[in-house]
């Protein structure tokens, strides 16, 4: 499925050695423009580097925070971007690894950033996310496609195939559970996610609390922290390095 938007999945390497469930890889391979680029540090990274600093890109982090820029209420338009290209960074990995991968980033720290506000909870049978908020890889690329339409940023052709391939590796998951001559795979039946409880503790509190800052779990209004024009889209008669943004890392 072609897009306008180059997606560049940035997978920890604990990510790229999943086989069963690796939502990233799958969701690579129904598109065309989009590549990985496994890693923990990307300032030393040459195709990465290459991307942020190419003055023919729009290079966004795709990341949750006050500060971003909402695309699901409009907030990044086509006349910014002019006829240069949006290159959309997102971070494969736990929020753990996330958090870790961007701290040791700093060239992505300065990035303007991006989200969108959820249009439902996750499809993910085979796995517990750890809030109602939290999306796969695959689901994640979904919403981003959608909020680019919406926001006239591209056009996402099938709509339902990323969910349709998603549905079907999880049945072939689950076919596989169910043979018992099958080693490594989960005996327990699955619940359904919206019967799921969020994870508990600080780590979760800590979770709940910065989604619900954010406004993507739908409780509340993101609370802007920067100046205005800390985290714009630097026009197109400039070259498109980094943008100084101040960054908010998940709970």
């Amino acid at each position: 499925m072609e897009t306008r938007t180059k997606i560049v999945f940035l997978m920890h390497p604990k990510e790229f050695k999943k086989e069963k469930a690796n939502t990233g890889r799958l969701t690579h391979l129904c598109l065309p423009q989009s590549v990985i680029y496994m890693g923990i540090a990307f300032d030393d990274h040459e195709e990465v580097q290459a991307l942020i600093t190419d003055p023919r890109n729009v290079t966004v982090l795709l990341y949750p925070g006050v500060g971003a820029r909402n695309l699901s209420t409009g907030e990044l338009t086509p006349a910014e971007l002019g006829e240069r290209r949006l290159v959309v960074l997102l971070l494969d990995s736990t929020w753990g690894g996330a958090r870790k991968m961007l701290r040791l980033s700093p060239s992505l720290q300065r990035l303007p950033r991006i989200m969108f506000t959820p249009t439902g909870r996750s499809r993910y049978v085979i796995k517990q996310q750890p809030h109602a908020g939290c999306l796969s890889t695959l689901e994640a690329t979904h919403e981003l496609l959608l909020a680019l339409e919406r926001s006239g940023l591209d056009h996402y052709a099938l709509p339902t195939q990323l969910l349709g391939i998603f549905e079907r590796m999880q049945l072939f998951q689950i076919r596989c559970a169910a043979d018992f001559a099958r080693g490594g795979y989960r005996r327990q039946p699955y619940t359904d996610p919206g019967e799921r409880t969020a994870a508990q503790g600080r780590s979760g509190q800590r979770r709940s609390a910065f989604l619900r800052r954010t406004g993507i779990d739908g409780s509340a209004t993101p609370r802007p922290t920067h100046e205005p024009d800390q985290d714009s889209i630097p026009n197109s008669s400039t070259s498109n390095t980094s943008v100084a943004l101040g960054g908010i890392a998940p709970g």
